[in-house]
């Protein structure tokens, strides 16, 4: 059965072999436009989570919330209680009308005993459309509630908003595929062969066939093999060297002027900002380590001014202070360059899970509804969440497929706001950290066991059918049901009936049907006639004025580069993923090949410092538990990295809440650290 692989954001299409409702191997499909007939090895392997014993298959309230509600539940309620039995040392198992019609009745006791702004929720990049659009409803209409959020906003949200500010599409402008057709690939902040692999595979294709590749990171990575040119960055010096780059085309007069004359505004202001910046190339010159950039900056410039140019980033971009700032450079470059608008030149943010860019499509954000139009009352961000929660101001979060308690910064603040939390629900697939701490749990189907779209990373719209069975419910069943015990206004009795609604509302899909994805994945704007859109702003850009906007930020001076220019050394550390696992395991640690290919987060260090096999990392947040080191060049003095995929390790207990001053999207790149022997 075909269905979209059920990790990250290229959404590749998986052709499931199944024997007794278990599923037995994982093939590529030949044809598949994202793919390209080719999986990598969480799409070949990963399939087990779907077969595990770990699975959760039943409706869990925990014994404490129990202990403190009973007394006040209504009578029915009260006697009902008998149906429940112990599942574990935490839990009870319930039925799942009872686990509905409890969560309903405390939702409706907080609502009124508070208001709608003290619920929320959060989730939805991890399921399909259809069940973060009606999670978006349920929220906002529902429960009335602004309040709602997804994991968008922790990784790719400066992503949608620099790039909204620019060109007005916050989503890639290009196919995959058309990194054959460019002719300089510009890569920064992304480790593509472990994050997005079977990008990666188009990327190495392409540079064996001629293409020149830039690869900019903040500490070597295997793509740097392939680069004709490789950047390694001081930490948080992303903005600096992206603007940088503008001065030195515009210095030289190496801008695409028809383009910029016919295409764009503002463009005389932002000129005049770059050309007076002080902090330009010349400031690496006077960072031991770093000299060699500002050569560096000078033959990127003539490349990408003169080259058709596709611009790729991730996580190594957007999880900054400057993320939204950083993107929007990244769009000037584009702009200025006239790399935009054509087969082989454009912007691609490179999305994390495998429907994060769906699930912002349909609303789940608190700044945005579905197709991103702005609502009258903007909600809380996941920080103000957890802030409203510490101030006693939020009492109920619903969590779908979003482990909370885990893959968010600044755990140990995270951790001491949910016990202020009256009613917290988690509906996924595993008892993961998140459902842990939950008060009522709701096992779910997972994408390989049911209908529904998912969005990818070029805007493709996938139909996922499913290849096993079983009773549990889906997302939206369980949804509708709380729904049902407080309003009774949602009818629907398939995916593909909320699919049907969700397209007249969210018009970049309107041509879209459960009948012509069947047949193709196609990507938005898909017009009525069933046609699709490969590349944006072929004409003009998405702005309300057809325009692309250019608009300047400097770089502000801080962090690790201040300390370079005062010749202080301090650690510093950076995050990212191992290409065997993903975000916090809760899937792919069901795999044995997976987990015996990557057992534990592993420390990085450069083997001029020795500080023996396990250390403890502490920042000003908190600090981790023991962590395995593993010394290597690979990374520069007082640079450190690791993966987060254990929560066991407590990684994110040492970020803290510094942010992107527009999304609030954490810096997860960089924090600075002690290392202490274990």
């Amino acid at each position: 059965m075909n269905s979209v692989c059920a990790y990250c954001g290229v959404g590749c299409e998986i052709d499931l072999e199944v024997e007794n409702n278990q599923i037995i191997k994982a093939n590529a499909v030949d044809n598949g436009p994202s793919s390209a007939g080719e999986l990598c090895i969480k799409g070949k392997y990963g399939f087990d989570f779907a077969n595990s014993n770990n699975r959760l298959t039943k409706n869990l309230i925990s014994y404490k919330f129990i202990e403190k509600n009973a007394e006040n539940m209504p009578f029915e309620l009260q006697i009902r209680l008998g149906n429940l039995y112990e599942y574990d040392h935490t839990f009870y198992e319930a039925p799942f009308n009872l686990a509905i019609d409890i969560t309903a009745w405390k939702l409706q006791e907080i609502l009124d005993k508070y208001s709608p702004k003290a619920v929320g929720g959060m989730g939805g990049a991890r399921t399909s459309l259809e069940n973060a659009w009606l999670f978006q409803r349920f929220i906002r209409q529902t429960l009335n509630s602004p309040n709602v959020d997804n994991c968008a906003r922790v990784c790719h949200s400066p992503s949608l908003s620099g790039l909204m500010m620019s060109i007005g599409e916050g989503a890639s402008s290009n196919s995959f595929d058309d990194i054959f057709d460019a002719e300089v690939l510009f890569i920064i902040g992304s480790n593509t062969t472990e994050a997005h692999p079977i990008v990666a595979n188009r990327i190495i294709k392409a540079k064996k066939a001629g293409v020149k590749v830039i690869v900019i990171d903040v500490r070597e990575i295997t793509l740097m093999k392939f680069a004709d040119i490789s950047v390694i960055l001081p930490y948080e010096a992303n903005l600096l060297f992206l603007n940088a780059i503008a001065k030195e085309i515009l210095s030289n007069n190496l801008e695409n002027s028809e383009f910029i004359n016919n295409r764009c505004i503002n463009f005389e202001e932002y000129k005049q900002n770059v050309l007076n910046e002080e902090n330009d190339k010349e400031l690496f010159t006077k960072l031991n380590g770093y000299e060699n950039i500002k050569s560096q900056i000078e033959e990127i410039a003539k490349l990408i001014s003169t080259k058709k140019t596709l611009f790729l980033w991730g996580l190594g971009i957007t999880e900054h202070l400057d993320g939204t700032e950083a993107v929007n450079a990244i769009s000037n470059l584009a702009m200025m360059s006239g790399n935009i608008g054509k087969k082989g030149a454009g912007v691609m943010p490179l999305r994390g899970q495998n429907n994060v860019q769906g699930c912002c499509d349909v609303g789940c954000l608190p700044y945005y509804l579905p197709d991103y139009k702005r609502p009258e009352e903007i909600g809380l961000m996941t920080p103000d969440m957890v802030d409203a929660m510490l101030e006693d101001k939020f009492k109920a979060l619903f969590c779908m497929g979003e482990d909370f308690t885990h893959i968010h910064t600044n755990q140990n603040k995270i951790h001491k706001a949910i016990e202020n939390l009256e009613l917290l629900v988690t509906m996924d697939l595993f008892i993961n950290d998140v459902a842990r701490n939950s008060d009522i749990v709701f096992g779910v189907k997972s994408s390989y066991e049911k209908y529904g779209v998912y969005v990818n990373a070029e805007r493709r719209l996938h139909l996922s059918t499913p290849a096993v069975m079983n009773n549990l419910p889906d997302d939206w069943e369980v949804i509708q049901a709380i729904e049902n015990r407080l309003k009774g206004e949602f009818k629907y009795s398939s995916s593909e009936e909320i699919f049907n609604d969700l397209v007249k509302e969210v018009k970049r899909y309107e041509g879209a049907s459960y009948e012509r994805l069947a047949k193709k994945p196609l990507q938005w704007p898909i017009h009525l006639d069933g046609s699709d859109s490969p590349i944006l702003h072929l004409e003009n850009f998405s702005t309300p004025d057809g325009k692309g906007h250019f608009h300047y930020r400097p770089y502000q001076i801080r962090e690790q580069i201040l300390k370079l220019l005062n010749n202080e050394n301090r650690f510093y550390l950076t995050t990212g993923r191992a290409l065997a696992h993903y975000n916090n395991m809760a899937q792919t640690k069901e795999s044995d090949k997976l987990l015996k290919k990557y057992s534990d987060d592993i420390l990085l260090i450069n083997p001029c410092h020795n500080f023996g096999d396990t250390v403890i990392l502490k920042s000003k947040y908190g600090q981790t538990n023991p962590l395995k080191v593993k010394y290597t060049k690979k990374v520069k003095p007082f640079t450190l990295f690791t993966t987060f995929h254990f929560a066991k390790n407590h990684i994110n207990y040492i970020f803290g809440d510094e942010a992107d001053e527009k999304v609030k999207t954490a810096r997860f790149k960089s924090v600075e650290v002690e290392i202490i022997n274990s």
